[in-house]
This record gives C-alpha cells, structure tokens and sequence, in this order.
C-alpha cells in the first residue's frame, strides 16, 4: 500500500456537502482514509471568486499513480466537474495528489508532488494538521518549514 496526500476544495455549490461527498467516494473507491484534517475556507487562488472550502486527507491505496489521477478524475466528473482549459474557474470539486509516497513523477498529465504547494496556504494549512514533518521530495522541507516560508497572506480560517 502506498501513502497518498490529498488535497480536495469546492467553491461552487454546496461546498461543505461536497467536499464530504467526495471524501466518502474517495474511501468507497480509491482506499482507506488514515488522516483528514479540518475544514478552510480561503480566498479563491489565481482568480476572484467565490471562497473555496478546502481540506487534505492521507489514504492508503494500492492504485499506481496514473490510474489514481484517472479514478480522481471519474470522481471530480460525476460530481459534475468540467473539463477547463487549465485555467482557473469555479468548480463543485477538485481533487489533487499532492504527494504518492516519495515519489518524483514529471510528466504532461501528472506531476507529483503537485506544483506550487510551497506557494499555497490554503493547501499548507491544512496538511500542518495531518503531516506537519512530512518531507517535500523535491524541496527537502517539511510541510512545517515550507508554511513558515510560504509569503501567501490568504491564511485559510478554519471553519469545522
């Protein structure tokens, strides 16, 4: 089995609701959640919008990394995500690997660990709770040092 970080945020609809929603079919399909941390809300990243409810969870998985961002994305789909150019937008649910283990994958459709996590508070935040000295593969930083380096002024306020 493998340790997978997980980042899910919702700011469309019924976010709270959704975000649970996910996380139950995240434990019915992909595998057995050790660790969920509270809920966020922050500002939307990357564009103005509504605020974004956040929260990262730690699952034990035995689904290789390209086929767990395509299960991921079945997920994200049937909970009615559309497909954007990449751009950012309003979204019922988004669901990103942030970390497979140690592993360092660099490729077009999946990069692990996720970009820019270093750069995000609303990401930072919410894995202090759950792996605080867990080390970025790349960076060698724990999660600890990268939010006490992060510049993000968005801090997340924790909501439940």
């Amino acid at each position: 089995m493998s340790k997978v970080y997980l980042s899910l945020g919702s700011n469309k609809g019924n976010r709270s609701v959704l975000i649970n929603k996910a996380t139950y079919e995240i434990e019915k399909k992909i595998g057995i959640i050790i660790s969920r941390s509270s809920m966020y809300q922050s500002k939307s990243w990357g564009f103005n919008s509504n605020d974004f409810y956040n929260i990262c969870l730690l699952i034990d998985t035995d689904i290789e990394p390209k086929s767990l961002l395509i299960n991921l994305k079945k997920i994200e789909k049937s909970m009615g995500r559309e497909d954007i150019d990449g751009s950012y937008s309003d979204r019922f649910i988004d669901i990103d690997i942030l970390f497979y283990d140690n592993l360092i994958i660099d490729s077009e459709d999946l990069k692990i660990p996720h970009p820019k996590i270093e750069i995000r508070k609303f990401v930072l935040v919410p894995m202090l709770e759950i792996a605080d000295d867990y080390m970025h593969p790349i960076l060698n930083k724990t999660i600890n040092e990268l939010d006490n380096d992060c510049d993000d002024q968005d801090t997340p306020l924790k909501i439940i």
